[in-house]
């Protein structure tokens, strides 16, 4: 269906367009019954999405510019569609407040995260982890080395990053089992696509953990828990039988800087390392659920807020309830409260690595610094991008937006984790960046999670992240990466790469259903 369409268009940018363009003039004459502004309300957000593709598609213009622009336009339109809406005079303070609302956290997961990634990268740290895998495996199940490694090392390094640096071993790995280069290659993309979509603290699911106000906690538990048997459904078995359809030859070996192995980090310190942050953030989750099991019923929290918090909305009532009562708690259980925070867990980790992996090692401080430095630049480009998205999101909020979307939708029984998964599968198709997918679901979402429980919101995010992995083709940056290292042609790397990432979102997706009868 993807061939055809991108085949047999006129062009790409209608090929693009027309399934979000479609979707959205279908529901605005649809929600003109549900109210005055209902529809224009709808029809204003598929023009807007319809602008943010044809400025980065036909414009090219990069992400963070274009949904500015879109942002923008959209809350200063919005008025004539919706009297309620943010009046004009605060459009550039309302995009102002979103960004900074959406950074604060963000950013400083990333930041450090970059960091953290980084250390690890040049320690010899990745590498270390790679080699102890397919000793363990042995050469006969390396591919199933390569997907687990895949999957470890995605959490603390950027997935174009790790591909980079574990490709030397997959050039050795072929040439000394004598298999397929593609043996190797795919169920190590497939292994990192799979956490880097779903697992934080890589940028997507952290930014929109935070857009769907959901415990970081959560979200890597059901990330990991939907995450890694979706790698195991998609790796090695699927991997090898697709690339018996394509005939490509080795790629030319890249020259990378590498560690001598006697130099190589130990590898049970690495893995301390990366299960640190995460563990630490696991009993912070663990220990305020704990505290929220004690929360009152709802005439006495009602009662309690507006005597502490008077003016707070009663949605938020269980959340100011629980972090006032952490505070009451014996000294270990809020020191482990405080260890436990997101931002706190992985910088102990990177403040290890840096000491333990640099300053130990023979580092000197320049180099340190220079580490640090050059880590923060792709960083900085992804935390503006979801800045952006944060502003994008905060414009669907006070023009009216999300809440005519909770309205069109409230009269059809669609499940909440299949929308999430539409939109997100919907703007991934049209514009190929899974970040962008996933911070526009997101936004579009926060109306139809209000009341919902951590875990339900956990699995909205693993929706939004299986929806925006999947259906990776031509206008994905990552397709064109995995396509010139792995000297695959654009038709090749879709019959391969393009329907592996296509397994990734739907059974991802599907185990995630399966688990929301659980918890649901």
């Amino acid at each position: 269906m993807l061939l055809r369409c991108l085949l047999g268009c006129p062009t790409l940018i209608d090929a693009y367009l027309n399934p979000i363009s479609t979707l959205f003039a279908q529901a605005s004459t649809q929600a003109v019954t549900d109210g005055p502004a209902t529809g224009e309300m709808i029809a204003l957000l598929g023009a807007g999405i319809v602008l943010l593709l044809v400025l980065i598609l036909w414009l090219k213009l990069s992400a963070f510019l274009a949904l500015l622009i879109v942002s923008v336009l959209v809350a200063a339109t919005s008025k004539l569609v919706n009297p309620e809406a943010v009046p004009i005079t605060q459009v550039a303070q309302t995009i102002v407040d979103s960004m900074g609302g959406a950074l604060g956290f963000i950013a400083t997961i990333i930041g450090i995260g970059a960091i953290f990634g980084a250390i690890l990268e040049r320690s010899g740290g990745t590498e270390s982890l790679a080699n102890f895998m397919v000793k363990k495996f042995g050469p006969k199940h390396a591919p199933w080395a390569m997907l687990v490694t895949g999957f470890v090392i995605s959490i603390p390094v950027f997935l174009d990053v790790a591909l980079v640096i574990l490709a030397p071993l997959l050039f050795a790995l072929a040439r000394d089992t004598k298999r397929p280069f593609l043996h190797f290659g795919l169920p190590l993309v497939a292994g990192l696509a799979v956490t880097h979509g779903f697992v934080p603290p890589t940028p997507g699911p952290v930014a929109v953990a935070y857009f769907l106000n959901v415990n970081l906690g959560w979200v890597i538990l059901f990330g990991v828990l939907v995450g890694f048997p979706t790698a195991l459904i998609c790796g090695p078995p699927l991997c090898i039988w697709l690339s018996k359809f394509v005939d490509v030859k080795m790629p030319e070996p890249i020259a990378t800087e590498q560690v001598a192995k006697d130099k190589l980090p130990p590898i049970s310190f690495i893995l301390a390392l990366i299960a640190l942050p995460i563990g630490l953030i696991l009993i912070n989750t663990t220990i305020e659920q704990w505290v929220a099991s004690g929360v009152p019923g709802k005439e006495a929290l009602t009662e309690w807020l507006s005597q502490t918090h008077p003016g707070a909305k009663f949605s938020s009532a269980q959340s100011l309830w629980v972090k006032d009562a952490l505070t009451q708690q014996p000294f270990v259980i809020q020191f482990l409260t405080f260890l436990g925070h997101p931002v706190i867990a992985l910088l102990t980790s990177t403040v290890f690595a840096l000491y333990f992996l640099g300053t130990r090692r023979g580092v000197d401080r320049e180099a340190l610094l220079e580490i640090s430095t050059k880590a923060l630049g792709p960083a900085g480009i992804i935390i503006l991008i979801t800045g952006a998205g944060g502003v994008f999101k905060g414009v669907l909020k006070a023009t009216g937006i999300t809440e005519a979307l909770e309205v069109m939708f409230s009269q059809y029984d669609i499940n909440v984790l299949v929308l999430a998964w539409i939109f997100a599968t919907l703007i991934r198709i049209a514009q190929g960046s899974a970040t962008v997918a996933m911070l526009t679901a997101a936004g579009l979402m926060v109306n139809f999670v209000e009341g919902m429980s951590q875990p339900q919101l956990a699995l909205v995010s693993v929706a939004i992240a299986a929806g925006a992995t999947g259906f990776s083709h031509v206008n994905d940056s990552g397709f064109w990466m995995i396509s010139r290292y792995f000297n695959m042609s654009e038709g090749q790397t879709l019959k391969t790469w393009g329907v592996i990432s296509t397994c990734i979102s739907l059974v991802g997706f599907t185990l995630a259903m399966l688990l929301w009868q659980l918890v649901g």
